[in-house]
């Protein structure tokens, strides 16, 4: 009997794909293949994903080999369209049928509850995988982002890079076609060096040990990253020291390599007295080294390369590698002398001649704007102003520096030391540095309070500035980094406790802009775009959307007192009671939608009538103090599990009171309850809008 389902491979050989994008490429080229899989109803069991500098592939596990058979239907004209007086075919009926490429006598009549129609029917045999699959992984390529496509020889196939071979295989079988102008064959390639010739895939199940063992080819990209861990692990251990192990690093190197070799290099002592985040930042970005350091978190004169061969003679490569370095280390030294040959402070006049922004000015203006609002922000903090300001003047200094010139990654970081060089306080030092921090998702925030405030100024000067000129992030695009720069702010106001408003900082970020642009039909949109950055906050924290949303939807712009509220709600629904109170809110804001109070109407306790509506009243005029105090407090999980007491009541109210009477004075004086308890709870949030 035919197997239903069986391994599929997927190989494209290429010429070296981008290291930086290999594997996400990969992964890519993985979830399109199955979802195009699955929408054709051959759902692979599991798929496994292969990426090399030299090749993409995959493995598809127990994928069904032929489509299931389905059925066809197509309607036609309506019965009483379809046949003349005599019951002779109409042309409307014998169009349909030359249509389905039939006759009319093969179309078949069904009733429904609205009529009769003609109907058209067959079954349409299922197609094989081995038939659809080129012309799937063809569709695939297609889909996939890349930035940059290449064309190669004389044809119009567009890839990342040119395809040199292809596999496809269902289980033991060659599977026949052209992709991008190559045709399939059973022939994979090992690696460039060791294992150059052809290896002959006999099974889609032994493509992985086949390339390993005749190869010298670890195909699967995580093994791979495993093994090169492993490797820097044990040569640092073994050198005395850690590895400093960059994960962005990792998954570039094991994207330059097939067979992964560890070689241990060292360089001149003397150069230790460089700053080492110049020396990490030019073994690791130019060389692609791992930076060895000691117990103290020390820098040792050692680093650890991965080759891409296994030599007979690691020292003579290791050698070459310590030649490499060595010029770019002297290069750095040279950079640093000649930067400390004059004062930070040198460097600020230089900034004038460079453009930030066209209409916003250069980053000198940008620089005064930051002094400007840095200051305003530190006498709301009651943070040393002059510290701040000094901060702020020198902040962009470094930009003008050779050293950041050639290292653009150490912008701040240069900065701190040649402050400290030239002997300014410390605080001033350490806020250059930190006013870029963070830096990415999950990066350290600034650690002193100057930073903090030079950190919101700079990015509420850009979120103003650019959005005021339109030209905000759009889809992928965000060439100012606004969206890190609003999540930024999101991040230290929230994590640092800093009791500043959105709307009082956007305002004083527009008065600071004013003679450049006038950016306060912004400050609405911008406020909009770091809400959008706080919900992509709370969900990476697991956080579920209906909670964020009931606390955010009126907009509390003194974020870290919105986290407390946000903390307390996610916390509070572990209470019983926070499903019906939820529910008893989303139905007062039903009933007050629906009939709107007059404003300033409040309860009258003398046209109370029944014992419910009175219980409820009682109860929640004996909590409503101290549960404001706790709220005023920023205590709201406390607060909460107070109200949480009104549940026995409320439900009592709901189903001894009847809110909608005819009476007038009565219904509004009920409704005048539900409205003083729902305000109540929307201290908080809104409850109206838990969904969970």
């Amino acid at each position: 009997m035919k197997r239903q389902t069986d391994t599929c491979l997927i190989e494209l050989g290429t010429e070296e794909l981008p290291p930086k994008s290999l594997k996400s490429l990969a992964h890519a080229f993985a979830d399109l293949v199955q979802k195009a899989l699955e929408n054709i109803g051959l759902p692979p069991a599991a798929v496994e994903v292969f990426a090399t500098p030299r090749r993409l592939a995959l493995l598809l596990r127990e994928v069904p080999v032929q489509q299931a058979d389905r059925s066809v239907e197509k309607r036609g004209p309506a019965l009483q369209a379809a046949y003349d007086a005599d019951g002779k075919p109409s042309r409307a009926a014998q169009g349909f049928a030359s249509s389905c490429g039939v006759s009319v006598d093969q179309l078949v009549q069904r009733e429904s509850g609205k009529g009769a129609w003609l109907y058209f029917e067959k079954t349409e045999a299922g197609r094989s995988l081995a038939e659809v699959l080129p012309e799937l992984v063809t569709a695939v390529l297609a889909k996939l982002p890349i930035a940059r496509r290449m064309r190669w020889g004389s044809g119009n196939e567009e890839f990342v890079r040119p395809l040199k071979w292809l596999v496809l295989m269902i289980g033991s079988e060659l599977v026949e076609g052209e992709i991008l102008g190559v045709t399939s064959t059973r022939l994979s390639y090992g690696h460039r060096f060791h294992a150059p010739g052809a290896i002959e895939i006999t099974g889609a199940g032994e493509y992985e040990s086949l390339l390993r063992s005749k190869g010298m080819v670890v195909a699967n990209f995580e093994d791979r990253k495993s093994t090169i861990r492993s490797l820097v692990e044990h040569h640092a251990a073994r050198l005395g020291g850690r590895a400093q192990i960059d994960e962005a690093l990792l998954d570039e190197v094991t994207a330059l390599v097939e067979y992964p070799v560890a070689i241990c290099g060292e360089f001149d002592v003397e150069f230790l007295d460089l700053p080492q985040q110049v020396l990490v930042t030019t073994m690791q970005d130019n060389q692609k080294y791992f930076a060895l350091f000691d117990q103290d978190g020390g820098l040792l004169p050692h680093f650890i390369a991965i080759a891409n061969i296994d030599s007979k003679k690691p020292e003579v490569v290791a050698r070459g590698n310590e030649r490499v370095i060595r010029p770019r280390f002297s290069d750095a030294r040279f950079f640093y002398q000649q930067d400390r040959k004059q004062s930070l402070a040198s460097f600020r006049s230089r900034l004038d001649a460079v453009v930030f922004q066209k209409q916003l000015g250069s980053i000198g203006d940008k620089t005064d704007r930051i002094d400007a609002l840095a200051v305003d922000i530190a006498q709301q903090l009651g943070v040393d102003e002059t510290l701040v300001s000094r901060a702020a003047h020198l902040c962009k200094c470094d930009l003008m520096s050779d050293m950041v010139g050639e290292f653009p990654k150490l912008q701040g970081v240069m900065g701190r030391y040649y402050a400290a060089h030239d002997q300014e306080p410390e605080r001033v030092s350490e806020a250059i540095e930190q006013h870029y921090w963070p830096r990415f998702a999950g990066d350290e925030l600034p650690r002193n309070p100057e930073g903090q405030c030079l950190a919101l100024a700079d990015r509420l000067d850009s979120l103003l500035g650019i959005f005021a000129i339109g030209q905000q992030p759009s889809g992928v695009k965000d060439p100012f980094a606004l969206r890190r720069a609003a999540l930024g702010i999101v991040r230290i106001l929230i994590e640092k406790s800093l009791p500043l408003d959105l709307n009082w900082l956007c305002a004083r970020a527009v008065d600071r802009l004013k003679q450049k642009i006038d950016a306060g039909p912004a400050v609405a949109d911008v406020i909009d775009y770091i809400f959008d950055r706080l919900k992509a906050y709370y969900q990476d924290q697991g956080i579920p959307f209906d909670i964020v949303d009931a606390v955010i939807y009126s907009r509390p712009t003194l974020l870290y007192d919105c986290d407390r509220r946000v903390q307390a709600l996610y916390r509070f629904q572990s209470n019983e009671a926070a499903i019906a109170l939820a529910a008893a809110n989303k139905r007062i804001a039903n009933m007050l939608k629906k009939n709107k109070l007059s404003a300033g109407i409040e309860v009258d306790a003398s046209k109370l009538q029944l014992a419910a509506e009175k219980k409820l009243y009682q109860q929640l005029g004996k909590l409503q103090v101290n549960v404001e105090r706790l709220f005023s407090e920023g205590l709201y999980l406390e607060g909460l599990n107070q109200l949480a007491n009104l549940r026995p009541a409320v439900d009592r109210f709901f189903d001894e009171v009847m809110v909608m009477v005819e009476d007038e004075s009565v219904k509004n004086n009920r409704l005048a309850l539900l409205d003083r308890l729902m305000r109540c709870f929307r201290t908080v949030a809104d409850f109206s809008r838990i969904q969970s």
